[in-house]
């Protein structure tokens, strides 16, 4: 193949190069190239392209990962556009990029300050952002050696803060009182009708194609039918703990019940939340209690600090791996939902993890004063979306409640509409 000099698209395709460069070079005919697996790179495209090109990709599976919706056909023009401009500046590439990437007018901000990191290296642009940057998503591997700032003496709502506080935890050694809890849980947690089948002896559907397996095998005697129905199988179970300034009181009981929850249920997910998220079901697996809670202690960096939960939540539903925990589960969210700020996000978050989870529940440990009433304007906007919102101030209530959640019981909008 010959490199065509007109192409506008050429430096990108690796087809232009200096006159006079490739003379007394010979082009092999493609038939006499090596033949390549369907999973090699050359064919997915990634090998043709030059070393230049490689920071204009990175920067479209970048927004990518940060939940902006750019389609492959967006990054391939934006490829185009900068051949096409020169780029004469790095100007020219940003407009480039907002042409072709066409980021949301309401995440504009976001867009430029992954530009700003992507391209000048400027991570404070992202890192050190006002409440409103990208939450930071952690998934069981790592950990913050940040020490625990001075304990504050204010307890409750005075804590609730939108700013970041990175912070280390240490939880002490004592009885848990929850064996009877992980021992009931994996028969007590709601169930549901598995497309996957099960042999029975009666109440089933007719096996044909086993049935006539058997009749052949038989020289042709009608043996009994045999029979399957489908199986019956425990929902998941989601946690959402947070574990913010204004909930350090109830943090530890919260954990010590989510390490009995993954230790009794099959299919139990745990996430903590503050102004990050941080999945830890993995350290929870471990059967000692003391070790798992340690583990736990070292992958957490938001101990006790601000809390963004509208933010953090939709982080949890913009990574399809997290938000399939979700669907048809029983969720418990663990919080206080003490939002500062416009509460839209966190009313946007709750509609979606309601249209996705079999059960939506809210323990809150505000509950367990009897004058207790949702009458904030984050509570006041979520609780139509709520199936429950019970009290959270006591460990032992709240294993109570998690072994209930099979049984029926009327919407939280309904019970409290009655109370107050």
């Amino acid at each position: 193949m010959t490199g065509d000099v007109n192409d506008p698209f050429s430096p990108f395709t690796g087809r232009r190069c200096p006159e006079g460069a490739d003379e007394g070079r010979r082009q092999p005919r493609m038939s006499t190239l090596p033949r390549l697996p369907a999973s090699s790179p050359r064919e997915r495209g990634e090998e043709s392209l030059p070393r230049a090109a490689a920071p204009l990709l990175g920067f479209g599976r970048l927004l990518r990962r940060y939940g902006f919706p750019v389609a492959p056909e967006q990054v391939s023009g934006f490829m185009q556009a900068v051949a096409l401009l020169g780029p004469r500046s790095m100007a020219d590439i940003h407009e480039a990029a907002l042409a072709t990437l066409a980021p949301p007018p309401d995440r504009r901000d976001e867009f430029e300050a992954h530009f700003q990191s992507h391209f000048y290296g400027n991570t404070a642009a992202v890192v050190e952002g006002e409440a409103d940057e990208e939450t930071r998503i952690k998934d069981d591997g790592g950990a913050g050696d940040e020490e625990n700032e001075v304990a504050r003496q204010e307890e409750g709502g005075a804590l609730s803060s939108g700013a970041e506080q990175l912070s280390a935890r240490d939880f002490q050694r004592d009885g848990d009182g929850l064996a009877a809890f992980r021992r009931k849980l994996a028969s007590a947690l709601p169930a549901r009708r598995s497309f996957r089948t099960v042999r029975t002896h009666a109440r089933g559907k007719l096996d044909l194609r086993r049935s006539l397996r058997e009749i052949v095998s038989a020289d042709g005697d009608i043996p009994s039918p045999l029979l399957r129905r489908r199986q019956t199988v425990p929902r998941k179970l989601l946690l959402l703990i947070d574990v913010s300034g204004s909930m350090k009181l109830y943090t530890s009981d919260y954990l010590k019940l989510a390490h009995a929850a993954v230790q009794g249920a099959d299919r139990a997910e745990i996430f903590t939340f503050g102004t990050r998220l941080t999945r830890i079901t993995t350290p929870l697996r471990i059967r000692d209690r003391d070790q798992a809670l340690a583990r736990v202690a070292a992958l957490v960096d938001d101990w006790d600090g601000g809390t963004r939960m509208g933010p953090t939540l939709l982080a949890f539903l913009s990574v399809p791996r997290f938000s399939g925990f979700a669907r048809g589960a029983a969720v418990v969210i663990l919080s206080d939902a003490l939002e500062r700020g416009d509460h839209a996000e966190l009313e946007m978050a709750m509609r979606r993890l309601s249209a996705r989870a079999f059960r939506l529940s809210l323990a809150t440990p505000l509950a367990g004063d009897p004058r207790f009433q949702p009458a904030t304007a984050a509570l006041h906007a979520i609780l139509p979306m709520l199936d429950d919102l019970v009290d959270g101030s006591s460990i032992s209530g709240l294993a109570d409640f998690i072994l209930s959640l099979a049984r029926p019981a009327s919407a939280a909008a309904a019970i409290w509409k009655r109370v107050s």
